[in-house]
């Protein structure tokens, strides 16, 4: 099976949110370093992806390489540095998160697809941002971007994907601005342990 590398992606503009989303402290740390701390958990080679001009802690971090915006230039500069790994993937707006969520991503997948990834409980498509990308569904991310398509979810249509059911999908929770913020804060603050 292909080497899996973890990839917390913090390069967004967070224009919506009116900070940056990957600072925010909802379990009393920077969520990137929540997300990072899960991850690592369960994937030791994991990295953040940052722009260059984002503070950068002492930790391993992918600068984005790749010109454009939006999530798929963290996805493509990931690649970039290391073409022959796979990818488990988490954007950095994913506040309700858990460990319970990631296992079961790790137990669902299946290298032989071009990804696997959680259906979105919102829209019933597949989460791009909350998956595992093989080296060949990122080649087929790179085609679309390069013929100016920059959307992940509409490249993983294109592919053959495996899409899983989340037992927790209420995790799958995105806070992109200050109202869903507050909603995350209150779930986070309310959640039983």
């Amino acid at each position: 099976m292909t080497t899996l590398k973890g990839l917390i992606l913090c390069g967004g503009r967070s224009t919506r949110m009116q900070e940056d989303k990957s600072m925010i402290p909802y379990h009393g740390v920077p969520q990137w370093q929540y997300l990072y701390n899960l991850v690592q958990a369960q994937v030791p080679d994991t990295y953040v992806s940052f722009r260059e001009d984002q503070v950068i802690e002492n930790i391993p971090v992918i600068t984005d390489s790749v010109e454009g915006g939006g999530p798929a230039v963290g996805l493509l500069s990931a690649h970039a540095a290391f073409p022959d790994a796979a990818w488990f993937v988490l954007a950095c707006d994913l506040p309700l998160i858990s460990r319970q969520s990631i296992d079961f991503l790790l137990q669902h997948r299946d290298a032989t697809k071009d990804a696997t990834a959680f259906v979105s409980p919102v829209n019933h498509l597949p989460e791009p941002l909350i998956a595992i990308w093989e080296p060949s569904g990122l080649q087929k991310l790179k085609l679309s971007f390069e013929s100016g398509k920059n959307c992940p979810r509409k490249a993983l249509l294109q592919s053959d994907y495996l899409q899983i059911e989340n037992p927790w999908a209420t995790e799958q929770f995105n806070a992109n601005t200050p109202e869903e913020k507050q909603e995350a804060e209150y779930a986070v603050k309310h959640r039983p342990h």
